[in-house]
């Protein structure tokens, strides 16, 4: 055989064995603590890649170093040490998806916590994804209804925006969220709730809360408790938005609900500081910004072209005293396109949902509302923010003329019909009828403690009665008559008797 045909034997040889055959790279642990491994060997290693140790717990590639990686653990570490093997798995970390996650409570990795079995799926998506680019979005300008007469009326959602929920704990940003969920039945949108660092208790409460208004059977729920360690609370918003996208690409519409992004922020800078990341202020690393920023980018409402699919967010931020001057409230404030804020002296005050109406805002305003509540609505900010001015004036106990008096009327009963009970969402159309009444002063000669009574009667009698006239609120996105609306409430408000009603409190 001579020595040329020798040569490309070899060389045939070789390539067939680089082929077919595939090299794993293993490398060797150097230090173990806290959630936090460091491996020497593992040289061909990409940022994000999934990474498994010899207990078979799962870990993260963060820290790309000179001579050697840092890796975060999403497992038990306990059982690892110095010295045991640690093998790449050639997959950027990655979450299952589709329809099988639906109904279904799932940690960040998606494994199922709900004790009902595996989820049957074998599709799968990276964690960690590009968000669409300016040509494959189109503007905000479908509502996204919560239900919630002063969030649709005051600070407009829309399929495709972020809005922030922000206020200090124990104001009701979690009884927002899933009243929002409790609304979407029958109206094709797929919720996600991510619980990040929530008790477990509480994410219970909130399974059965659901299932109890029949909304599990849309929704997902991912939890990464408080119990959990810091890369799993890291993790679990980047793969509910894996999850989302899944769906938002198939022409569908996505709620997601990051319950909340302060503990998430809180987890990464504890990471952080273990993978001896440099502290910045407040000992946050200096891409806190990019955590968030890049996680709520995702969100849109695509272009026609990529399916019209739409992914909403509500992200929720807690806040200390009320200080939305805080670091990381400012940075997610400057994502998102909107706030609500919910003050504690309001909710102490019996006003829930303790919307703050003069510092939440939409920046999709009256482009994410049907044209009828875009119209009855129109006045309602400016009416809160001069009733509060005059509130605040009223106190100092001088004589009010008649008009001061009768501005003062109209914004206590604002106030009274903008509050609502616990998981007990409002049709559109009927929203759009009470504002339509309350700004057309049907109210003003109701008791402010009758209000309620008054409005759960009119929306039994004009869902009795007049529920063509309600259908059309909605499908033609007009008011049809509103001089026979006006005779409809006159007739209705001359019915109406306070001393009969069921009193302010009953349900």
């Amino acid at each position: 055989m001579t020595f040329e045909r020798l040569d490309q034997q070899l060389r045939q040889h070789i390539r067939q064995f680089q082929n077919d055959e595939h090299i794993q790279e293993i490398g060797t642990v150097t230090y173990i603590g806290d959630g936090i491994a460091r491996a020497i060997g593992l040289d061909n290693v990409m940022s994000g890649e999934m990474v498994e140790f010899a207990n078979g717990s799962i870990g993260m590639v963060q820290n790309l170093e000179a001579d050697d990686v840092g890796i975060i653990i999403f497992g038990e570490y306990i059982n690892i040490h110095e010295g045991d093997l640690v093998r790449r798995l050639d997959r950027i970390m990655e979450v299952p998806v589709g329809t099988a996650l639906l109904g279904r409570v799932v940690n960040p990795l998606g494994e199922p916590v709900d004790g009902l079995g595996e989820l049957g799926t074998n599709k799968t998506r990276p964690v960690e994804a590009e968000a669409p680019g300016i040509m494959d979005r189109q503007s905000v300008a479908e509502p996204l209804q919560t239900g919630i007469k002063a969030i649709d009326a005051l600070v407009p959602i829309g399929r495709g925006q972020r809005e922030l929920i922000i206020g200090d704990r124990k104001t009701g940003k979690t009884t927002l969220a899933i009243d929002t969920i409790i609304n979407q039945q029958g109206k094709d949108v797929i919720c996600i709730y991510v619980a990040i660092g929530q008790k477990e208790s509480t994410v219970k409460n909130i399974v059965n809360t659901l299932e109890q208004h029949n909304a599990m059977d849309y929704t997902v729920i991912m939890t990464a408790s408080a119990s959990q360690p810091a890369p799993l609370l890291y993790l679990a918003p980047y793969a509910a938005t894996a999850i989302g996208e899944e769906f938002m690409y198939n022409g569908k519409h996505v709620l997601v609900i990051y319950d909340d992004l302060s503990k998430q922020a809180a987890a990464y800078r504890e990471m952080s500081l273990l993978l001896k990341r440099p502290p910045g202020r407040e000992a946050y690393p200096g891409d806190v910004f990019y955590l968030h920023s890049r996680l709520l980018e995702r969100s849109a409402k695509l272009s026609e072209k990529m399916g019209g699919g739409s992914l909403t967010s509500l992200p929720i931020v807690e806040t200390q005293a009320g200080d939305i001057s805080a670091y990381i409230p400012t940075n997610v404030i400057s994502i998102t396109d909107g706030q609500i804020f919910l003050e504690s002296d309001l909710f102490y005050s019996g006003v829930r949902p303790a919307i703050n109406a003069g510092l939440s805002v939409s920046r999709v305003g009256g482009s994410a509302q049907i044209k009828p509540m875009k119209k009855v609505s129109g006045t309602l900010r400016i009416d809160l923010a001069s009733y509060r001015e005059l509130e605040a004036f009223s106190q100092f106990g001088s004589d009010l003329d008649q008009q001061t008096q009768q501005k003062l009327n109209r914004g206590r009963r604002t106030v009274e019909v903008l509050k609502q009970p616990l998981h007990k969402p409002v049709h559109v159309a009927h929203q759009v009828i009470i504002f339509f009444a309350l700004t057309h002063g049907f109210l003003d000669s109701v008791p402010v403690d009758k209000i309620k009574d008054y409005e759960r009667e009119l929306y039994q009698h004009m869902t009795d009665q007049y529920d063509v006239f309600l259908k059309e609120i909605v499908v033609k996105q007009v008011i049809p008559d509103e001089e026979y609306l006006i005779k409809i409430l006159t007739d209705f408000s001359q019915q109406f008797n306070p001393s009969t009603s069921r009193g302010s409190n009953a349900k």
